[in-house]
């Protein structure tokens, strides 16, 4: 009965990923024919290469610290949010409406929204921070390091807030309410409620939330790429947006697939880790 779909996800999901494992393996280059063939005396050379390619080390670095502050600024700031939303009596439901606004924009249109906002001219974050004479001298946002990086964390945490919100919202108002009750009775405050009840009872829609922004932010693609375009001298440079510029731009399949591989596993640490602290998380409850 399960062979129809163990089929189809061999030769959507499996083939490509295999096919990906082989051509790290070999130094394919799309202009040069044949060069796909597996040869074992040169079926390490791309990591090698990456290891010693400073952009690369430049691209992995950017990228862990982009993924550790974008899910745990958004992580913290979804909290609170949820929170609030929680206690909200009237109106929920266009609340929730409205927070779902940033999800509706294709990450290429956010991309583009964020770049007019903190452009160094005619941007809106410059003209703001002028008129209230934060600053007298306009800011190269996109150019100048780590503001480049900080703008476009901004954009990301922007449009993928409210997915991270909904999930602790559900875990938030499915939480029984008798441990509230019997708290209320012994005197508790709202902190100390929420310090030991909510947030504890949390942890495995904290995790599902962790580990699903963990291997979405790569939807920040086609944010950095409209934004920055890793640029400038690489000082945003992702691992996603360099491998789109070693096999898509200079055809070097062999070398995008060896990074494409060290991303997989990066994502897979990642989940493994999270998926690992949900099952402790539901043992002990």
């Amino acid at each position: 009965m399960i062979l129809p779909s163990f089929v189809l996800i061999l030769i959507v999901t499996g083939f490509p990923l295999l096919y990906s494992i082989y051509v790290s393996f070999t130094d394919y280059n799309l202009l040069r024919p044949g060069s796909d063939v597996f040869r074992a005396d040169i079926m390490f050379r791309n990591y090698e290469r990456l290891i010693n390619d400073p952009i690369f080390r430049r691209s992995l670095g950017n990228t862990i610290l982009f993924l550790f502050v974008t899910v745990n600024l958004e992580y913290v700031l979804a909290l609170g949010l949820s929170q609030l939303l929680a206690r909200v009596t009237k109106g929920q439901g266009i609340m929730r409406t409205m927070l779902m606004i940033p999800m509706m924009f294709a990450p290429i249109l956010v991309g583009f929204q964020f770049r007019w906002f903190f452009n160094a001219e005619v941007g809106l974050v410059n003209n703001a921070l002028l008129s209230l004479g934060v600053t007298q001298t306009k800011i190269a946002w996109l150019v100048d390091e780590p503001l480049g990086m900080i703008a476009i964390m901004i954009a990301t945490i922007w449009m993928n807030l409210p997915v991270t919100t909904i999930i602790l919202l559900a875990g938030t108002l499915s939480l029984p309410s008798e441990m509230y009750e019997a708290a209320e009775v012994d005197g508790a405050g709202a902190w100390q409620k929420f310090r030991h009840i909510t947030f504890p009872m949390l942890a495995p829609f904290t995790y599902i939330a962790l580990t699903i922004r963990s291997l979405d932010v790569a939807r920040a693609f086609d944010i950095v790429r409209m934004m920055t375009d890793g640029g400038p001298a690489h000082r945003t440079e992702l691992i996603w947006t360099y491998v789109t510029r070693l096999a898509i731009e200079d055809s070097r399949f062999g070398m995008g697939a060896a990074m494409s591989l060290i991303t997989v596993v990066i994502s897979l640490f990642f989940t493994v880790y999270f998926f690992r602290q949900l099952v402790k998380v539901r043992i002990v409850q």
